[in-house]
């Protein structure tokens, strides 16, 4: 700020040589304007916003020592209208908004032009002051407009960088809620199963907590594969997994499926909506028969999990199927799941083939 106050170099030096005249006001008036210049600027373009009230004081008091020294010494040597050019550039960086902004800009142009003429200044020094003002104010204002577009981008960074962050811990929340929850179920109907035939029948108990320790160890690869965030559901090995979960919580499990292919994109997203699903019904339905279709139809993929159960709340509200939901929204389709009319419980999703296979390429 300082070293732009060569301009003023002029009207200083009349002043130290003694040709402004009189001579004490325009020194006291000088000094007042540079200090008051800089008071403005210094709160105008500091970090913290100051009391408008105090900013628009100090720049009022500004322009009515600028116009005065204008209006008593234009008509002298040294270029004392350039004092408004400062003046003008003050009310453009304490101002906020553009119409404000330039609104001051063109009332000192046209103040300095009106003293410039009544004064008797050549046209010439007049039209030049009044470019440079105008030039001035407009620098002043882009300059100001970019830091404040620098200022707004530094904090949309840190809101996607924070937006990221939450996201990351959503999709590993819900990852490590859709493995865990059905492993741990399917360890606690096996665990049951463990304890009911441990004394009538060993050998099959025994063949029971092996399959015990091996979900134990396969759940343990998966969490492991989740957390570094590259973790496929083959859904083969899921729906042949639904198959025997069921079985062994006392459930009758019937799986149809086309014979067609699906892109992997909506076979990763049917492998965790099966594994919700089934769980859903070992844990909350009370079913004795379960049913898992996927079809193909109008282009898209559908899979529906049915039971004969009391299809209540507990099925559809909790962390896991908002988990799917997200999943399958995200791959372009639909979800539902509620109470059928007829009694127990349906989830369906909907997955368009197209959208899944520009995921997958």
């Amino acid at each position: 700020m300082v070293i732009w106050l060569w301009p003023l170099l002029g009207p200083a030096v009349a002043v130290a040589s003694g040709r402004a005249a009189p001579v004490l006001p325009a020194a006291v008036g000088l000094v007042a304007f540079v200090v008051l210049y800089l008071i403005v600027m210094s709160l105008a373009w500091g970090d913290q916003a100051p009391p408008a009230s105090r900013l628009f004081a100090l720049l009022g008091g500004l322009a009515v020592v600028g116009l005065a020294l204008a209006a008593g010494y234009a008509g002298q040597p040294d270029g004392w209208l350039v004092t408004l050019l400062f003046v003008g550039v003050a009310g453009v960086s304490a101002l906020r908004p553009r119409a404000h902004a330039f609104g001051w800009l063109a009332s000192v142009i046209a103040a300095l032009a009106a003293i410039g003429t009544l004064r008797g200044v050549s046209a010439g020094e007049i039209a030049s002051t009044a470019f440079s003002s105008f030039m001035a104010g407009v620098l002043v204002f882009v300059v100001r407009r970019m830091n404040l577009l620098i200022d707004q981008l530094r904090a949309t960074r840190a809101e996607l960088a924070e937006a990221a962050v939450a996201q990351e811990r959503l999709r590993f929340s819900r990852d490590l809620h859709d493995l865990l929850g059905h492993t741990l179920s399917a360890i606690v109907v096996k665990a049951a199963t463990v304890r009911r035939l441990a004394e009538r029948d060993p050998a099959i108990a025994a063949r029971e907590a092996g399959e015990i320790e091996e979900i134990g160890r396969r759940a343990l690869v998966e969490v492991r594969e989740a957390v570094t965030g590259y973790r496929e559901r083959d859904f083969a090995t899921e729906l042949d997994g639904a198959r025997k979960a069921l079985a062994d919580a006392g459930i009758e499990a019937t799986i149809r499926a086309s014979g067609d292919s699906l892109p992997a994109a909506v076979e990763n997203v049917f492998g965790w909506a099966v594994r919700e699903g089934v769980t859903n019904v070992i844990r909350h339905s009370g079913a004795g028969r379960c049913e898992i279709e996927i079809q193909l139809l109008d282009g898209h993929a559908v899979l529906e999990i049915r039971d004969d159960g009391k299809g209540g709340v507990a099925e559809a509200g909790g962390n896991g199927l908002r988990g799917i939901a997200e999943r399958v929204r995200a791959a372009g389709g639909t979800f539902d799941c509620g109470p059928c009319p007829a009694g127990g419980f349906r989830l369906t999703a909907s997955v368009p083939l197209v959208e899944a296979a520009q995921l997958v390429s």
